[in-house]
């Protein structure tokens, strides 16, 4: 599991997939979070603009990310 650092939140579900580079594009990121393929805290997550908040961990492809917003502990 990697952290990923925020600097607000919350922060939409689909961005976090295109900033940390799991995917080529925006549009990308919508459609593999619309077939089922991401997990939030451990559950299939549909919905594109899901707000992330710090400490939610999100499974894409065989990896992990945590959320992290520096200063805030979760």
């Amino acid at each position: 599991m990697r952290d990923v650092e925020i600097t607000k939140e919350p922060v939409e579900l689909y961005k976090i997939l295109k900033f940390e580079g799991l995917v080529g594009s925006g549009g990308e990121a919508k459609s593999v979070i619309n077939d089922g393929h991401v997990q939030v805290n451990g559950a299939v997550e549909t919905q594109k603009r899901k707000k992330i908040m710090s400490g939610d961990v999100i499974v894409f492809n065989g990896e992990e990310l945590k959320i992290v917003l520096p200063g805030v502990s979760k």
